[in-house]
């Protein structure tokens, strides 16, 4: 009878676990930046209501505020899928064990996000100044590759941990000498005097990846989730010319038309499919998961456990950078590669 009763609940324990991930039902979230504001046109617009009607689904499209919220939120499991970059895909979901997958590459920066003097016009300046950045982001790791560039290192200068709402205000003072920050607080401060943009995302292209992460569980389990997100997304980029879109877009992201067309322009947009397959195929994306994966170590930001650089696998098509028996981050180009060819 025992042996009866422990059958009964293993297979309902296995149904509830499949119905799980079996469903119809789906969560994005995604937060204010110049490469995601095309998910809040996509769900205004209806666009993604008619793709997610498509195939027989409804996907929940969610606006959050603060963006390192967002990913923890998605972290959490409290939605599907989440707008972020490589790097905090990497030391937030992936660190914590959560299996993602970059389902959408979108964008990278390509000159969004930058270094900041005042009243030098050199990197190699900044030598023993202190930096204001928000701590442990992308702009940390955009400083840490500019002082590599000049022979320099962190050892080198002070950082300053400030929050992104202070950095404009905190660079109006006489005794901050330097930022480092991502657009529009990039734009704002390099139009003060005597400001120098002294290093870019430009310099560095490729390495600052927008992404839609969704769980990896959720996606093989739906592969709808995965179609109607991925068509949905090449039919926002497919209207990206229009005048009317962009200036809903840079409406909704509280500035104007000008002022958004100014953020795409450093902004290395995938609007099609193919481009976007081709970047997630090439050689060079594992080369920067690695650099990624590096200065995440050495910031004690690569999760409970790591010994080095390589104790979180990621998954790309050129192969598996870091542990491949603990991959969990993965770049999947096969969504991407069935909108390049007209199959979804």
């Amino acid at each position: 009878m025992m042996n009866v009763i422990k059958i009964v609940t293993l297979t309902l324990a296995l149904l509830t676990s499949a119905n799980a991930f079996a469903k119809d039902k789906f969560s994005i979230c995604w937060s204010i930046y110049v490469g995601w504001m095309p998910w809040e046109y996509g769900d205004s617009s209806g666009i993604i209501k008619k793709w997610a009607d498509k195939y027989d689904i409804e996907i929940d499209v969610v606006q959050i505020n603060d963006y390192v919220e967002s990913i923890n939120q998605y972290t959490a499991g409290q939605f599907d899928g989440c707008s972020m970059t490589n790097m905090d895909a990497l030391t937030i979901p992936a660190a914590s064990g959560v299996d993602s997958t970059a389902l959408i590459v979108g964008d990278f920066s390509n000159g969004n996000d930058g270094v900041v003097l005042k009243g030098k016009k050199s990197l190699k300046d900044i030598k023993n100044q202190k930096v204001n950045l928000v701590e442990l982001s992308v702009s940390h790791y955009l400083l840490a590759r500019g002082l590599e560039s000049v022979g320099l290192s962190e050892r080198n200068v002070k950082v300053v941990n400030t929050s992104d709402a202070d950095l404009v205000a905190a660079y109006s003072t006489s005794g901050v000498t330097s930022v480092v920050t991502w657009n529009p607080l990039l734009s704002e401060i390099t139009s003060q005097p005597k400001s120098y943009k002294v290093f870019d995302s430009s310099d560095i292209p490729g390495e600052i990846i927008d992404l839609m992460v969704v769980n990896t569980k959720t996606l093989k389990n739906n592969p709808k989730f995965g179609k109607a997100l991925v068509g949905a997304w090449y039919e926002i980029m497919s209207t990206m010319s229009n005048k009317k879109v962009l200036t809903h877009m840079a409406e909704a992201s509280a500035t104007d038309l000008a002022g958004y067309q100014a953020q795409l322009d450093t902004t290395k947009m995938f609007y099609s499919a193919a481009d976007a397959v081709s970047f997630t195929q090439s050689a060079a994306l594992p080369k920067t998961m690695k650099y990624v994966a590096k200065f995440s170590f050495d910031h004690g930001i690569l999760g409970d456990g790591a010994v080095d650089e390589n104790f979180i696998g990621i998954e790309t098509p050129e192969g598996v950078v870091g542990d491949k028996s603990n991959i969990k981050l993965r770049f999947n180009p096969s969504f991407m590669q069935m909108a390049a060819d007209g199959k979804l």
